[in-house]
């Protein structure tokens, strides 16, 4: 795989064992992981990340909120876990650029293709933050959006919390619960395993996109999926 977009939701830069919402050590194995995966001769990786841990649009919607400012707040948020993770990333010895949808040139730059893809030739770590720019999606789908735009060989989308892949059920329910290896886009959608976000999953599938989910909290699990091991499941 030579480019690659790896999405990480907010959730995964907190911790269990904290209260924080950015827990300082999550984020610091998560940052060793990327810059380890930087090793490899060739590879460019962009990084999607949400901005769950912070706040969630649907929620302050369901509070009552106007949802189109609720999913505002939410995308703020991403540009501030995508903050702490780039000064994670650099304390590694990587080069690193935050790339907004919502323009704030004196935090970051702004969302720009063919910069993009530069940045990615010269063997920086590209994170995307704020989404589209737009309310009423989540992370996913600007992490799908941004892999078809750059020309992506695949998503690869970190979990937390225990959930290694696409199962037949929620595992956290079911113990019984069995893990497929693959999977077809059209199987998820029919039997609606909510892997992704539904918008996401057809848009990988109307762009020949694949998808791989994993475990991105065991160590090196990231590089063992972009050498292409049978790490989590490959959706295609």
């Amino acid at each position: 795989m030579r480019r690659v977009v790896l999405k990480l939701s907010g959730e995964a830069l907190a911790s269990p064992a904290s209260d924080e919402t950015i827990d300082a050590s999550t984020v610091d194995f998560l940052a060793r992981e990327i810059a380890g995966a930087m090793q490899r001769g060739g590879l460019e990786l962009a990084v999607v990340v949400g901005g769950g841990n912070i706040w969630r649009g649907a929620t302050g919607a369901m509070a009552g909120m106007n949802r189109a400012n609720s999913d505002l707040m939410g995308m703020l948020g991403t540009v501030i876990n995508a903050l702490a993770l780039q000064d994670a990333i650099e304390s590694h010895g990587r080069a690193t650029r935050v790339m907004s949808a919502i323009s704030m040139d004196q935090v970051a730059e702004p969302y720009i293709r063919r910069r993009a893809v530069r940045h990615l030739e010269k063997g920086r770590v590209v994170i995307f933050a704020a989404g589209m720019g737009n309310p009423y999606f989540t992370t996913d789908t600007p992490a799908a959006q941004r892999a078809a735009e750059i020309e992506a060989d695949i998503v690869l989308k970190g979990t937390h919390g225990g959930v290694d892949g696409v199962y037949d059920e929620d595992p956290r329910v079911n113990v019984k619960a069995s893990r497929f290896d693959e999977i077809s886009f059209d199987e998820v959608i029919a039997r609606d395993l909510r892997v992704m976000d539904m918008t996401a999953i057809t848009f990988c599938k109307d762009n020949r996109l694949p998808l791989r989910i994993f475990d991105l909290m065991a160590p090196g699990n990231l590089g063992r999926a972009l050498d292409g091991h049978a790490v989590g499941t490959l959706v295609q």
